[in-house]
């Protein structure tokens, strides 16, 4: 039975069918509108011309695809084929490391070192808390930020939904996210809407609760750009320049976010203090977010910081747990028993991986990774934005400058997609790559205890390795 079968027999998700015939119904209705854009101005330009009588009609070109499917009976790698691969590196490293590699079409482990064993993941704890989002959440909804009216004439409250990718930035400008929700269109709404002008703004943060930073987080992380106080509400994740992926970060994100509403509302920015909406306040405006599934996609890419954790307290949130780091934690992994993972050993301080608290085994990862993967069956690719959203060795997110082209891992170049995770004396690497006989496999790969400079061409080695062989 594959990891694809099994999950989707635990926990369904309904309706991606429809979806997918309504994705496919546009395609053929732009198609066809392309088409009929041709036809209808190609001979008037034609006759414009004078050249009627020159031209023959165009023929469509059959296209011609850049990339095809891997073959479904390419042949599968052998245990003892793997271990002649890997077991040497594995031997080499130094400090505490721990593998796995799984054929995600049979879920059959094919290889693996100490993979029970639970290490420092760094970021690759994001595949937990995408996996966790995934299973949890609607992946076409979004954070949803809003403005209620104040409980006095002139005051406004500004909501905040949990969505760190609200930008203050104009219309037709972005930052580090996809497609954020503005707060200049929320500003109109309320224009619109208010019936007396708005004289003060007021940040309601209600929406979650406890410590605003972690265990196990550095103290210079925020001015180090990883990372900004964990509330519901900022701009652009807390940074002072939203273009900038790793730049520094404010100290007041919630505050300078209903600062910068005041400023579009013609209202005092000096005037504007936490506080909570009336109960029964009427709604002047709310925008949106990219859907969950994107901000995954988004987050496995880039390994934001600090859209894992506002996931991870969206996951808390639904299941009926407390919106902290450690409700979001318990909840991140009872979503992942429930369907079906075994997380023993796994221990989560946050859904980012930014707390050396954190430990996962190697297994857990190769586990998640493998469901993403697995062949489409009964409608349970749900997890996939967890593999499309990877970066690609070499060419984009944290894998755009490893793999280099003079390097031991040249050969993964362009082939390996892989989640990072990198912490002063932790690397990882979990992902998926194609080998040289076609076949799909998934890997995870843990390394404590070395400095990353040392272990992480290492671990891009091995996963280069798995590309270049059959390993039979």
């Amino acid at each position: 039975m594959g990891i694809g079968r099994r999950i989707g027999d635990t926990l369904r998700v309904p309706g991606r069918g429809l979806r997918r015939v309504v994705t496919v119904l546009t395609v053929l209705v732009l198609a066809a509108t392309v088409g009929g854009a041709v036809s209808l101005s190609a001979p008037s330009l034609v006759a414009n011309l004078g050249l009627a009588q020159q031209v023959a009609p165009l023929e469509p070109a059959e296209p011609v695809p850049a990339l095809g499917p891997l073959a479904a009976d390419a042949p599968l790698p052998t245990a003892a084929g793997l271990a002649a691969v890997l077991d040497e590196a594995a031997d080499d490293m130094s400090g505490e490391f721990a593998g796995t590699v799984v054929d995600p079409a049979g879920g059959t482990v094919l290889w693996e070192r100490d993979a029970g064993t639970a290490l420092v993941p760094g970021s690759t704890a994001k595949v937990l808390t995408g996996a966790a989002a995934l299973l949890t959440l609607d992946p076409g909804d979004g954070f949803v930020t809003r403005v209620l009216a104040g409980s006095e004439p002139g005051t406004v409250v500004l909501v905040g939904g949990g969505d760190p990718t609200l930008t203050a930035l104009p219309d037709g400008e972005t930052g580090t996210y996809p497609a954020p929700a503005r707060l200049a269109e929320l500003a109109e709404e309320v224009r619109e809407a208010a019936t007396v002008p708005v004289e003060r703004v007021v940040v309601d943060l209600t929406r979650w609760s406890g410590p605003e930073l972690a265990e196990g987080w550095a103290p210079g992380d925020v001015r180090g750009g990883f990372v900004t106080p964990i509330v519901p509400l900022m701009l652009d994740g807390g940074r002072d320049d939203p273009a900038l992926q790793d730049g520094p970060r404010t100290t007041e994100p919630a505050l300078e976010a209903g600062r910068a509403l005041a400023e579009l509302l013609d209202a005092d920015p000096d005037e504007t203090a936490a506080g909570t909406a009336p109960s029964d306040a009427a709604r002047l405006g709310a925008v949106t977010s990219a859907p969950f599934s994107v901000l995954v996609e988004h987050m496995m890419r880039s390994s934001d910081n600090v859209l894992a954790e506002a996931l991870a307290r969206e996951v808390a949130l639904v299941r009926g747990g407390e919106p902290t780091f450690a409700g979001a934690a318990e909840e991140t992994l009872a979503a992942l028993r429930q369907a079906g993972f075994d997380p023993t050993g796994a221990v989560l301080r946050d859904g980012s991986g930014l707390s050396r608290q954190d430990r996962v085994p190697a297994r857990l990862l190769g586990s998640l990774m493998a469901a993403a993967a697995a062949p489409a069956d009964d409608d349970t690719e749900f997890l996939r934005p967890i593999v499309t959203g990877l970066p690609v060795a070499g060419g984009d997110g944290t894998l755009d400058d490893r793999f280099a082209a003079d390097s031991t891992a040249e050969e993964g170049r362009g082939v390996v997609r892989a989640k990072t995770g990198t912490l002063t004396g932790v690397s990882s690497l979990a992902g998926v790559v194609v080998d040289a006989d076609g076949r799909l496999l998934v890997f995870a790969l843990m390394s404590n205890g070395v400095n990353p400079a040392t272990v992480r061409p290492l671990l891009d080695a091995m996963a280069a390795d798995l590309s270049a062989c059959g390993c039979r």
